[in-house]
């Protein structure tokens, strides 16, 4: 019997020490936080503003030379007619022009998108690349 009453004792003070302890100010908040949250935070809005993220596109045009340019806006042209949901980006980067389609997150999914295509555009292949965000 004793014990339990020197128990409960014991429970109630540390119970009522821990309550006394908080402060109540009204307005006021203070925030303790690591000093690499600051540098996440600057991180995210850098990245958010860039608009591109590590993904995967499929290249559909490969060429340079005579009258490269013009056979990838046709290349680009029939892309876009056939699969007008998807996004098509034609590049230059001297001297080869390029044709690169679609916005993929994984491998998989742009190698899904080329076994689509293959049939219409039979040298495509799967690329690594910069991407937009997706559409929200």
């Amino acid at each position: 019997m004793f014990r339990k009453l020197l128990l409960n004792i014991v429970l109630l003070t540390v119970i009522l020490a821990g309550v006394s302890a908080q402060e109540n100010l009204p307005g006021k908040v203070t925030l303790v936080q690591d000093e690499r949250v600051d540098h996440l935070i600057a991180k995210h809005i850098y990245l958010g503003e860039n608009g591109k993220l590590e993904g995967y596109r499929v290249q559909i045009f490969f060429d340079s030379g005579n009258n490269s340019k013009n056979r990838a806006f046709a290349k680009k042209s029939l892309f876009v007619s056939t699969y007008p949901e998807v996004g098509a980006y034609l590049s230059f980067q001297s001297p080869n022009y390029k044709v690169r389609v679609g916005d993929f997150r994984t491998r998989m999914d742009a190698e899904g998108f080329k076994a689509k295509i293959i049939g219409t555009f039979t040298d495509a292949f799967v690329v690594k690349d910069e991407i937009n965000y997706p559409d929200l």
